[in-house]
């Protein structure tokens, strides 16, 4: 392969634009009963998956976006259309002014790309053989590939297990590594496919740390999808929210707690262990005389719960914040849920 070429200029701080997109996958729906072995296989019945529906998405560059839903709303097929392993079947995409599929020669020379389930990692080699055929493969000049190698390994703490086979490496270090490749030929754009997925907390900060500095040291374009709305909340400065293959929401975390809900969390620290009945807050936990409980704000006073605990019991303490934001995204789904049933 050529060497890659320079990074893409253009006169729009668009990189990627998705415009009414959607996406079907078929699939063939198999009977468990022994009498239909011949149906399924010479008239199987196929059902129609709608995967994305009528996508319209703009990343700029620099910006990093948090790509959000439950199982199934579409969020890997919207990387993947990205990346150029699939096509849309209506709509456009388009990024750095290309067609992911169509110039996927040229433009996978400009994005990197990991998923949280896939390593690209060689199994039975050490990572430096991994690195060696990316550099060798894509045509990375030596000078560019020892400066970025030097500084992944650097970051990234892969020194230790540069020349460890990739089948020994812990989940977090072969996150790691694979983090790394996607790297070395300097993309614009990253896609991050849950790329914290069953790491420990230590493994997750050191990724998440790398990517913001990735992204302001150097402006790389981020969309990373995750089920960890901290995490999320922690790296982007927008979310997109899918539902169902569409956009439920697209704007910034803070816009989205205020749309969602006013929930928050009331701790009390009574003189009695029994917890005080609070009309317009569900108690969640209990342990010791501390209590806490949910509430929406923009339902109930504050000051009205603290009226009705100091009626029936002494008042020790009080701590009230907002809900995680991981709770207050899960009663979103949940309501999703209730409403298809």
């Amino acid at each position: 392969m050529a060497a890659l070429d320079q990074a893409v200029t253009s006169t729009t701080d668009i990189v990627v634009e998705l415009s009414g997109v959607h996406k079907v996958y078929r699939q063939r729906v198999r009977s468990a009963r022994a009498v239909d072995l011949f149906r399924n296989l010479l008239r199987p019945r196929i059902r129609v998956v709608e995967a994305l529906r009528g996508i319209d998405l703009t990343v700029r560059r620099g910006e990093v976006v948090a790509y959000a839903g439950p199982n199934g709303a579409g969020k890997s097929t919207t990387i993947k259309l990205l990346s150029g392993l699939l096509a849309p079947d209506v709509g456009c995409v388009r990024a750095l002014g290309m067609d992911p599929v169509r110039d996927r020669v040229r433009y996978v020379g400009h994005i990197g790309v990991v998923f949280g389930q896939r390593t690209e990692l060689w199994w039975d080699h050490p990572i430096a053989a991994s690195f060696e055929w990316k550099r060798v493969v894509w045509g990375i000049p030596d000078a560019r590939y020892e400066r970025m190698l030097g500084l992944v390994r650097e970051l990234l703490g892969l020194d230790d297990i540069f020349h460890t086979l990739a089948r020994e490496l812990s989940l977090g270090q072969r996150m790691r590594a694979d983090l790394a490749l996607a790297l070395l030929h300097e993309p614009e754009i990253l896609l991050l496919d849950e790329p914290t997925l069953g790491l420990d907390v230590l493994a997750r900060r050191r990724i998440l740390t790398f990517v913001k500095e990735l992204n302001r040291e150097r402006g790389v374009s981020v969309v990373v999808t995750s089920h960890d709305m901290a995490e999320l909340e922690q790296l982007a400065g927008r979310i997109v929210l899918l539902h169902e293959g569409e956009i439920a929401f697209d704007g910034v975390f803070a816009e989205l707690r205020r749309v969602l809900t006013g929930r928050r969390v009331l701790t009390l620290e009574t003189s009695s262990g029994a917890p005080p009945v609070l009309r317009g807050a569900v108690l969640v936990r209990t342990d010791a005389g501390r209590h806490e409980y949910a509430f929406d704000a923009a339902r109930v006073k504050l000051s009205d719960l603290l009226e009705q605990a100091a009626a029936v019991t002494d008042v020790l303490d009080v701590e009230t914040h907002r809900a995680p934001i991981d709770e207050v995204v899960a009663d979103l789904y949940e309501h999703w849920l209730r409403g298809s049933s």
